[in-house]
This record gives C-alpha cells, structure tokens and sequence, in this order.
C-alpha cells in the first residue's frame, strides 16, 4: 500500500471543528467491479490494477498508509431554504495525493457508512447511483467539461433496504480537485467563526486560486470558473438536477451526481429531478442560479471584511455583473456549436432562432447540433419556421470563419449517456451483466467521434423508452 499511495490530508492542518474524524465503514464481503485505469495512472496511482488489496482499500475495509479519513462539514441552500448544518452524511475524505504534475487530488469514498453528519441515515449507497454517477461523471469528463470522477466501484456484499426494496450496497470512490463548496463558506459564516473562515478561505487560495490575495478576487476567479462550467452544461443539454450551494465546488467542477440528465427533445423548463417539483433547477434556470449560489458566496466572504459596509458595494457590482459575463460565456458556447469561432452580439440572433424552433418542433437537442456539422443541409429543416431562410443567414456567416466544420465537429458531441440508456445499464448491472456498463464507458471515451457498431448509443429514446423523473441515490 505504501509503495502505490504517498496520502496525505492536507484538509486535517485546518481548525478540527471543520471536519469530523471517521474511519469508512468495513465492508463485509468487498468486491471490486469496476476499476479506471485510466484516470488511475493520469494522477500517478501507477500499479493499482491488480494490487491484492484493491477491493479492500476500495470498500473501506483497509485505509492506506498517510490517510486520514474525515467527513466535512458544510451547510447550504437546499431549494433556496438554508440548512446550516449538513455535512457529508455518506462520504469520507480519505485525504489527497499529488500527481506527478504536481497537482493535489482528494480521493473520497462515497457510500461508505454514517458519519456524524448522516443524520439519521444510514450512510450507504446502492449500486444504481454508484454506477450513474460513474459513468455520467466519465461521459462529462471525455466530453470537455469539468467534474469530479471515479476511480472505481466497490460492491461490500451488503444489501441494503431502499424504496426500490432489498438492493446491492456499493461504494463509488470519487476523485476531485478539492470537494470544498459555497455551502462550506456558508457553514461557518452561519456560526460567525471568522477564524475557521480565513482558515478556510487561505487553504482554497493555495490549493485553486494563488492568483487571488483578496476575497473579492477570490469572488470573482470562482465565478468566472462556474460561468465556464454552467455554460457547457448547456452546450451538451446536461441538467443537474440539485443545484445547491453544497452542490457548488468552488473548483469549478461538477459534484454530486444525483438526479441529473440529459435533455432529449429541446425545452428550456425541462426538468427531471424527482425533488425538483417547481423547476427550480430546470435546464435555463441554471445560469441564474449560479449567480444566485455565487452570491451566497459573496455574502459569506464579507465577513472577511474589515469594513464590510464599504465592502458591500464592491461585492454587490460583482454579482451584478455576473449575468452579464454568463451571457458572454454562453453565446461563445453556442456560437461554436454553430461553427462560429469569434461571435459577435448579433450571433445571438442566429442562436436563439434556431433554439427556438428547436423546441416548437420537439427536436433532439444533441442530434439537431450534429446534424448542422455534418450534413449538407439537414432534413429537420424542412419542418421548423423559416428554416432556408435561417439556414441562408447562417451559410453566410460561416464564410467569415476559419474551418467552421471542425469547429462544430469538436462542439458538438454524436454519443451523450441518454437517460434510458443509463437505466437500462443498471437495470442490466442489477441481474449481473456489466457488459452495457463497459460498452457505455468505450464509447463515452471519445463521445465526438462516430464509433463503428455504437449507432444505438446516438438515438433518442423511443416514447415507450423516455425517462421523466430521476432519483436521488447517492
């Protein structure tokens, strides 16, 4: 063990009352079932495979050497209600290592036992969650946006009770750049423990932003990175699902891998999230959300402060001008996608006439984009609202841009993890064929590229086939 992983946790050198010290809960029978060699050798894991301990450290059953096993405590806006006290109630943050770059990784296990944030559950993961957020969180990875990943999926042999009756209990070990989010801020500017504040926001400074010296530099560099990342959530159709402030990395990345999916047929109030009963996350909805998180940031950091009433004005001009650099940031998303690689304003209009007809007509958001880059003039066309007429304004448009072909090409992805895809994987998963968990995997590696034998993974999803709600899971 010692000899594959050079652990720390540098989380441990802040103020004890951030975290709570906790030993993953031992698996009875631990079995690996899948495991990313990948990802395990790009962060310098080296050897892994096939290491005899491997399904022990996976599960909880042997902690390695330097680790020290916390869970974290955070608050947050749950559906815009505050809930100062939250934490992680089913994860352990075995510490970080340092890839040969450099660069440190949090290596946490997800599902692994309560923790004294668990309030009153049982800690534990099944392995339908498990196995989505591994595979969305990869397909999200290989698709050019930020997140978290997985390194492996561990089964412990247990069975555990959830609606869906007696399931398979399991345990996703989850790597990220830190799993620091607004709702930590939140926690301890709740409590006023301008202390454990600084602490915190000093440590975030080092480990994402050394660029920064104040908080509002802090501010800013975290928004600019969400801006980024939100935006390509909707140049891919993908929805969340959970969009809390302890849903928010300050890294940028995506966490939390709960009821989130991608959008089929194009709608701006679309919405799969079970929980989500008034839209409050609907796929459009997110822009102005982050603004909303990010100012709940704001609010937390001006404690740091030593005249926050003059303070206030310049943290209140940087949310203010947080919709307007989203704007920017999504224009340039979806300008790309429409072969433009420096847009201008008026791009807008090209834009939102085609979205616009994209949904008066129910068509696949993924494949209507990929139809634009690679066929001459696209049979969908024919059916919305002035389509030679937009398509004309478009073609001229293209002339002015340098291979707008490729620009599209690599905008504009032939394979997305469907959410009928997705259940089918774990409902195959559950009778014990992995084979759709590790074809989906293949194919999501190079999800811009058409692959020969993977044209099933580009359909939409027949009616008898289409998913209208997902669940929390993990």
């Amino acid at each position: 063990m010692t000899s594959i992983f050079s652990f720390q946790n540098s989380y441990t050198v802040l103020p004890d009352r951030m975290y709570a010290r906790v030993d993953p809960e031992p698996s009875r029978t631990p079995a690996m079932l899948a495991f990313n060699e990948p990802l395990a050798n790009e962060i310098g894991l080296t050897g892994l495979k096939g290491s005899s301990d491997l399904a022990a450290l996976f599960s909880g059953q042997k902690v390695p050497d330097g680790a020290i096993p916390i869970a974290q405590a955070y608050a947050g806006h749950q559906f815009g209600n505050f809930v100062p006290s939250l934490g992680d109630g089913r994860a352990v943050l075995l510490g970080d290592i340092v890839d040969p770059k450099g660069k440190p990784w949090d290596i946490q296990l997800k599902g692994s036992g309560r923790t004294p944030y668990s309030r009153g559950g049982d800690g534990k993961a099944w392995l339908g969650p498990v196995l989505r957020e591994y595979v969305v969180s990869e397909a999200m990875h290989h698709l050019g946006i930020p997140t978290t990943r997985a390194l492996g999926v561990a089964l412990t042999g247990e069975t555990i009770v959830r609606a869906e009756g007696g399931v398979p209990g399991a345990i996703v070990t989850r790597v990220a750049s830190s799993h620091i989010r607004v709702g930590t801020f939140q926690y301890f500017a709740a409590r006023r423990d301008v202390e454990a504040l600084k602490a915190l926001f000093e440590y975030a400074l080092k480990r994402h932003y050394p660029q920064c010296n104040t908080p509002l530099e802090f501010l800013e560099a975290v928004f600019a990175k969400q801006s980024k990342l939100v935006t390509k959530w909707l140049g891919v159709g993908f929805i969340h699902g959970v969009m809390n402030t302890d849903n928010t990395a300050i890294s940028g990345e995506t966490i939390d891998y709960g009821p989130c999916a991608f959008m089929d047929s194009y709608h701006p109030a679309t919405v799969f999230s079970s929980i989500d009963r008034r839209g409050r996350y609907a796929y459009m909805s997110q822009p102005d959300i982050i603004v909303w998180n990010v100012a709940q940031l704001a609010s937390s950091l001006l404690f740091l402060e030593e005249d926050q009433d003059v303070a206030i004005d310049a943290y209140t001009k940087a949310v203010h001008s947080m919709p307007d650099r989203l704007k920017q940031d999504r224009l340039d998303v979806f300008a790309a996608k429409l072969g433009i690689s420096n847009p201008e304003s008026q791009d807008a209009d090209l834009v939102e006439n085609l979205l616009t007809n994209m949904m008066n007509a129910h068509l696949d958001f993924t494949n209507t984009f990929r139809d634009l880059a690679t066929q001459d003039h696209p049979a969908f066309l024919n059916g919305i609202k002035d389509g030679d007429k937009w398509f004309a304004a478009w073609q001229t448009r293209l002339q002015s841009q340098p291979d707008p072909k490729a620009v599209m090409l690599s905008a504009n992805p032939h394979y997305i993890p469907r959410n009928h895809m997705v259940e089918a994987m774990i409902q195959s998963a559950l009778q014990g064929d992995m084979s759709q968990f590790e074809n989906m995997n293949t194919v999501f590696r190079h999800p811009y590229t058409e692959q020969s034998g993977a044209e099933t993974y580009a359909k939409p999803p027949r009616p008898d086939q289409e998913i209208e709600a997902t669940f929390c899971g993990t």
